[in-house]
């Protein structure tokens, strides 16, 4: 029996993490151990930060629509209310960019709930 090194597998492992880590700063790029390390809290972070995003979308619309809401004199939850009452299915992120980008058109639309 000869002894079986582990230099082609163990290399090809290295290079695959080594790889990932492109960007990173210092040895955690260099460094096989700390770069395994990074690696894995990175890949950790990017599934948790996507579920993440979308909470942040939808805080950033709901502060521009109650920002936009204010200025006609109406609360947030009395205008979400009223859309639902009135059964009108624009959803927030629609209603965040009518806000931004055409406030006459979103003016409108606050005044048909009165």
């Amino acid at each position: 029996m000869t002894r079986v090194k582990a230099g082609f597998t163990r290399r090809r492992r290295h290079k695959k993490i080594l790889k990932a880590t492109k960007g990173f700063r210092g040895a955690r790029r260099t460094r096989f151990k700390a770069a395994k390390e990074a690696v894995i809290k990175a890949r950790f972070y990017q599934t948790r930060d996507r579920k993440n995003r979308k909470r942040d979308f939808r805080r950033l619309w709901i502060t521009r629509i109650n920002a936009a809401v204010r200025q006609s004199g109406m609360s947030y939850s009395d205008f979400i209310n009223r859309m639902k009452n009135q059964n009108i299915l624009l959803n927030r992120k629609m209603l965040s960019e009518i806000a931004v980008r055409h406030p006459e058109a979103f003016r409108k639309i606050v005044e048909a709930l009165n």
